[in-house]
């Protein structure tokens, strides 16, 4: 299977192309921008192969894209690229109108260009997944709030966006959906819970918690740190997505969690049990790494709760997490302490100038 991967230099794209290179069987086109937050790094050049192709594509420029599509001819679109950063989104919206709205328009026009091109064979073959989060339904209440059983996200649940990011992954889904009712373009839509892991940008709760308790700095907590989150193995989402993509059924939605819900402040303070383990030996000053853990200003419009009821992708395809969030916290803890060049180089902005470097 032929596979395009757009943001596939990201977070979980990096994530989703190491699986599909794990297995013979696929062949990967990694297309991605390079933003601030793409690191070819991410996938290690032991991995690279025949079967590899990176292209530095906007998937604003549709003549690019077009270019990408006849010489690559893919069977699948696996769309991630996306900016995703809340906090980013609250301060410039614009360029998450841009690359998630008008991007995602402007991939699935060239998508639906290049499939209805094809033979009669290979079209029926071809998939568009479009990779999406659970904040496009808002948020849940709180466990204290509520009385009896707690609710869950579904596939059926609203969309009620809080954030500038959150609107415009609302937006890209409602396109996908659109592009299949009018066009026929065989789409597929998946909404995921909070993912953690190897190869995490550092501005993100995760590792940068972890970098900040190794340097002695302050552990930043939103509010009080009650909102919760349901936590997702980044290698756990990469198996969920090429399952879809490769059984899952056109014109199906599919909630990726990991069924893992945690206070935003116990995530943090697992993180520093399991530095008090593995780094007893603290920077100067620091007792504790919880005595690291300051409390700020809330975020504007900060969703409560996200919870994902994942029981459809479990009946239907069936797939489950592998990781618990006590077996995903140590890796995640340990990837970083073993892989101090990745993220020092990420920290430092070196690895920009390597990749513009290699990428002119």
């Amino acid at each position: 299977m032929r596979v395009l991967v757009t943001g596939g230099a990201g977070f979980i794209g990096s994530a989703v192309v190491r699986f599909l290179l794990s297995s013979t069987q696929h062949s990967v086109v990694n297309l991605d921008k390079l933003t601030y937050a793409g690191n070819l790094e991410s996938i290690p050049a032991s991995m690279q192969s025949e079967r590899y192709a990176f292209e530095q594509v906007d998937i604003c420029d549709a003549a690019e894209l077009d270019r990408v599509f006849q010489v690559h001819q893919p069977d699948v679109v696996m769309h991630l690229a996306a900016e995703s950063h809340v906090d980013r989104s609250i301060d410039g919206p614009g360029d998450f109108i841009q690359t998630n709205v008008v991007g995602t328009y402007i991939l699935l026009e060239a998508s639906r260009k290049y499939w209805m091109s094809l033979e009669a064979e290979q079209k029926a073959v071809f998939r568009f997944h479009h990779i999406s989060t659970d904040e496009v339904y808002g948020d849940l209440p709180h466990p204290d709030d509520v009385e009896g059983e707690l609710p869950l996200f579904t596939e059926t649940t609203p969309y009620a966006p809080s954030s500038p990011y959150s609107a415009s992954k609302a937006s890209s889904d409602h396109l996908v959906r659109a592009w299949l009712r009018t066009y026929g373009l065989p789409t597929i839509v998946t909404n995921c819970s909070n993912n953690y892991g190897p190869y995490h940008f550092p501005e993100k709760l995760i590792p940068h918690v972890i970098l900040n308790a190794l340097s002695g700095k302050a552990l930043p907590v939103y509010g009080d740190g009650s909102q919760i989150r349901d936590w997702l193995y980044v290698e756990d989402h990469a198996r969920a997505l090429v399952k879809v993509a490769t059984e899952g059924h056109v014109g199906e939605t599919y909630n990726i969690g990991g069924h893992n819900e945690k206070r935003n402040i116990d995530v943090v303070k697992t993180i520093c049990a399991l530095l008090e383990e593995l780094v007893p030996t603290k920077p100067q000053g620091v007792k504790a790494y919880e005595d690291l853990i300051t409390y700020v200003k809330d975020r504007p419009g900060h969703d409560v709760r996200y919870a994902i009821d994942a029981s459809k992708i479990a009946l239907d395809l069936g797939w489950k997490p592998e990781e618990t969030f006590e077996t995903g916290m140590r890796k995640t803890v340990q990837w970083y302490l073993d892989n101090q060049d990745w993220w020092q180089r990420v920290l430092s902005g070196d690895y920009q100038l390597h990749r513009i470097g290699e990428n002119a």
